[in-house]
């Protein structure tokens, strides 16, 4: 029951959606409250004995994994630096990291003011040029650039 100042015998819910025709309203609500219940099910599986002050952390290098996952035009870079990455098989933030500011500077198309760009640009998300990451790229990469390649 919810509670309106004085009233406690509330407990209706009222949503309105909004759908595109491929779903029903009904069946977009089910799919958000699937989603949701799936994602607070984590907290259902901890352990009634540890300590109330515990906080729940993700290991830093999952943090950054999803990062340098990151295809390179989520970068916001113009589109002359953008070209120039790609030519040179440039694809992720996990490719461009590794690189350091000599290899770009080596990049036809990419002179210092592309390159203080992607600096500024990978600074936003605390990285930058010259990162060793290991076992780069990760398997799924390499098997999407084979078949890509395959093609």
């Amino acid at each position: 029951n919810a509670r309106v100042e004085q009233r406690t015998d509330l407990d209706r819910l009222v949503l309105e959606v909004e759908t595109n025709g491929t779903i029903t309203a009904r069946e977009a609500v089910s799919q958000a409250a699937q989603i949701l219940r799936n994602q607070l099910g984590v907290f259902l599986d901890l352990d009634s004995t540890e300590s109330e002050g515990q906080i729940l952390t993700v290991p830093s290098a999952m943090k950054l994994d999803a990062v340098f996952l990151k295809p390179v035009d989520d970068l916001d870079l113009t589109v002359r630096s953008l070209n120039a990455l790609k030519a040179e098989q440039v694809l992720y933030v996990g490719d461009l990291v590794q690189r350091t500011e000599s290899d770009l500077l080596r990049t036809p198309n990419l002179g210092k003011k592309s390159l203080v760009e992607i600096k500024d640009a990978l600074a936003i998300h605390a990285l930058s040029l010259g990162m060793k990451i290991e076992n780069w790229p990760p398997e799924s990469l390499r098997r999407e650039a084979v078949q890509t390649q395959a093609l």
